[in-house]
């Protein structure tokens, strides 16, 4: 691609880097290094990397199962518990979960890979192309799910697996939520999201419609009125931006951003800077600022207003960006931009202090001292937040500005279950997404099964 005088700009590098850049970050396992690795796992009774897994996957068994060549038990056993076992492979943060939790780790510091343990399994079945799980028989109940990311798909698979007919719905094009549009594309390459999707969708029983809104398109009063259970997993469609600075070309959401290269067929399309600044300190911060070097950039900083250890990110994930060559810069809060021409030609920001052990924050005794990086591009990763809006004022009880739920994922409206990344609470994790969508569908169909046993108790 011809180069712009734009600093800003696509076509960087040439067609075998960009392939080379968005390969596959870690490669699956071969067949003789499952059973290397297999074999580490101590099989422990009462195991601690099951108790830290949030959906409580059987992780023992799966690598027993591995041991004994049998891949395809071993997918059935995390499926069972996690339907998208494949993908939270790839995504999860296995360093802070079951990993850290392994004997292993306590002992010499190399806990057992069940993280590539359990993407060996997943893909082995992937493969086959069948579904281990078959739809129950039909209960005759209808239910809506909205929102097809992580939660809403669990959901959805397992009420179809309890015989209930599910109606899918969801904003986007595609299918998949975050792990479609919001995730680094060297951590799932080869179209994996769609088709995990397609596989959750084999089971039957799920009406899919997609690019359809709440709030737009239907509403949650004609979605009670019409199905007899509704499941809201909406996922956080706002972003948190930075008031009172002045606004300026090339000062984006790094969501979008990530958004837009992994949704282009080609990355030499995708704009990026020379020199980028991405303000913020979790793992969307670093997924833009390694696949800002990954694209071409010459100089990428992270800049987060407290300590490392305060991250959002995991240390494996902070340590990624430091071996992708971006510099992470700590206790500075955003302050504003210099421009020049209407474009972003620098961020500035206040030097702070650690204030106590405790982990506050406190400006410098002069105000906090300038910091200023010069920067072409600036992708902002301050957080999300849930938008209440479609759902209608006050039709939910909501607390920090999220979906209240109780411990079976029920809202304050009867008949209506959340979870995932709009609920209170929640981790913002696609694990734990995945196990509310899967607590929730048990609790609808004990709902559902409770209603049909006192109509028949009526007609008797």
């Amino acid at each position: 691609m011809e180069q712009s005088s734009e600093t800003v700009t696509g076509g960087r590098l040439s067609a075998d880097q960009y392939a080379r850049n968005f390969a596959d970050l870690t490669p699956p396992l071969t067949r003789h290094e499952a059973f290397v690795e297999s074999d580490r796992c101590y099989f422990c009774y009462d195991a601690p990397c099951q108790n830290a897994c949030p959906t409580k996957i059987d992780i023992p068994l799966f690598i027993r199962q591995i041991a004994a060549d049998n891949a395809i038990g071993a997918a059935e056993t995390i499926l069972s518990a996690n339907i998208m076992g494949g993908m939270c492979a790839r995504v999860c943060p296995v360093e802070t979960l079951c990993e850290e939790a392994c004997v292993r780790e306590h002992a010499e510091h190399k806990p057992v890979h069940i993280g590539l343990l359990q993407r060996h399994a997943t893909d082995a079945i992937m493969k086959t192309g069948q579904q281990p799980f078959r739809r129950g028989p039909e209960t005759g109940s209808r239910v809506a799910v909205v929102g097809a990311g992580p939660a809403g798909l669990a959901c959805a698979h397992h009420l179809a697996q309890l015989g209930h007919a599910v109606t899918l719905l969801d904003a986007k094009p595609k299918l998949g939520g975050l792990n479609e549009y919001g995730i680094a594309t060297y951590k799932a390459v080869d179209d994996f999201a769609q088709r995990e999707v397609d596989f959750i969708l084999s089971i039957g029983g799920i009406e899919a419609r997609a690019g359809v809104a709440l709030g737009r398109d239907f509403d949650l009063a004609s979605l009670r009125a019409e199905y007899d259970a509704v499941f809201l997993g909406l996922g956080l469609a706002g972003f948190n931006a930075l008031e009172g600075m002045n606004e300026a070309a090339h000062v984006v959401d790094a969501v979008g951003f990530i958004e837009q290269l992994r949704q282009a067929s080609d990355k030499s399309t995708v704009a990026v800077g020379r020199r980028v600044v991405v303000i913020g300190g979790g793992m969307t911060a670093v997924d833009a600022a390694v696949q800002s070097k990954k694209l071409g950039a010459e100089e990428v900083t992270i800049v987060y207003r407290r300590g490392p250890e305060h991250m959002k990110a995991s240390l494996f994930e902070q340590e990624l960006a430091q071996r992708n060559g971006v510099t992470i810069r700590h206790w500075a809060s955003p302050a504003g931009f210099e421009q020049a021409g209407g474009r972003v030609s620098a961020a500035l920001f206040a030097q702070r202090l650690p204030s106590d052990a405790a982990g506050g924050t406190a400006l410098a005794a002069n105000g906090g001292s300038a910091l200023k990086i010069e920067a072409d591009m600036v992708l902002l990763a301050i957080g999300q937040s849930f938008i209440e809006a479609p759902l209608g004022q006050g039709t939910l009880a909501l607390s920090g500005g999220r979906i209240v739920i109780d411990d079976e994922r029920r809202t304050s409206l009867p008949g209506v279950w959340a979870g995932g990344d709009c609920v209170a609470g929640g981790q913002d994790l696609t694990v734990s997404a995945v196990e509310d969508g899967k607590q929730a569908a048990l609790s609808i169909d004990r709902l559902l099964q409770a209603a049909r046993q006192s109509v028949a108790g009526q007609e008797g």
